[in-house]
């Protein structure tokens, strides 16, 4: 690969970089708090507080939908989507029973309208009317992907899309590069045809990687849903910034884990992601996130003076608020 390791992986965060989140927040009626115009879309905070949620709740509520409705998008072809949506039920929507890809389309669109005042704003800050077509052509793709195989051989249903749509599907993952389809991965392909929040890491190397690009998350579409949970009640009052801090250093085990280092110490090589010997300590059955927690809590009372004493209080606060809330044997 022409880039090392560090150097390809992004850090998918919350703030509209594929945060995650696990609740049971009831979302009926919540489309009277997106007021639609062509190419715009507002929150109605006022109309969103009436039924009982805040815009962030709304946010949340969005995404753990659009990981229900992909899991079943997914199921329907022998594949796993977010683990920790398992067990849960869409509990509103505009048409009765529909059919799965009016629900892609559906949660598609809702989620797209509220992501331009956050992960897409750039976009619409540029032409609204672009903006509202990309949205539109977007969710074509992904009801043809639906009724037609896309999710079953993706780099198949790729090939055959012409080079606009392609380039509509680069702009919504936010990729640099045009999609050259014959490079992908299985799970690089899949992943174009998967909203970003909802992006699954189908090989388990513990990186999402959507067209060529690999991504950081935490929790991902494997972490147990008492895990996520517990993480998302020990983040909730951080900043974007100390989150994804946080999140990086729940996955250091698995960067950790492909840097080689000689007898001596010194550096030896990288295992790069894709290759054989690439290895993810975090799909062991055993392995332990509380265990995880308490290295944590160790490194800082191990490093305690040469960490800046608001620094060691603030982490020192954070990792006993979440392993408080793991439960046992997690």
């Amino acid at each position: 690969m022409k880039f090392g390791l560090w150097q390809r992986i992004s850090l998918q965060s919350s703030k509209g970089r594929g945060r995650s989140f696990i609740g049971h927040t009831n979302r009926t009626n919540i489309r009277r708090a997106i007021i639609r115009q062509p190419g715009v879309v507002s929150v109605n905070v006022t109309q969103s507080a009436s039924v009982g949620l805040t815009p962030e709740q709304l946010r949340h509520s969005l995404d753990r939908d659009v990981k229900i409705v992909f899991r079943d998008v997914l199921a329907a072809v022998g594949l796993e989507g977010y683990a920790s949506v398992a067990g849960e039920t869409r509990v509103d929507s505009e048409t009765e029973n529909p059919s799965l890809d009016e629900q892609a389309a559906e949660i598609w669109r809702d989620w797209y309208d509220l992501q331009q005042t956050g992960r897409y704003r750039d976009i619409i800050s540029r032409s609204k009317e672009h903006s509202a077509e990309l949205g539109s052509q977007y969710g074509s793709i992904l009801i043809r992907a639906v009724n037609e195989g896309g999710y079953s051989d993706p780099k198949g249903f790729l090939r055959k899309l012409p080079s606009d749509e392609l380039d509509a599907i680069r702009q919504i993952q936010r990729l640099v590069d045009p999609i050259d389809v014959t490079s992908l991965s299985e799970e690089g392909a899949l992943n174009l045809l998967i909203p970003p929040v909802a992006q699954v890491d189908l090989n388990r190397d513990g990186l999402t990687q959507s067209g060529v690009a690999f991504g950081i998350r935490f929790p991902d579409s494997r972490t147990p849903l008492p895990v996520a949970e517990a993480w998302e009640a020990a983040t909730a009052d951080l900043s974007w910034s100390e989150k994804a801090f946080h999140e990086l250093q729940m996955k250091l085990p698995v960067l950790l884990a492909n840097i080689h280092t000689n007898p001596d110490g010194t550096f030896s090589h990288q295992v790069e992601p894709g290759d054989p010997e690439f290895v993810n300590p975090m799909a062991d059955e055993n392995y332990s996130y509380t265990d995880a927690v308490q290295n944590q809590l160790d490194y800082l009372d191990a490093f305690r003076d040469q960490i800046d004493p608001l620094r060691y209080l603030r982490d020192h606060a954070f990792w006993t608020k979440f392993k408080a809330a793991l439960l046992p044997d997690t």
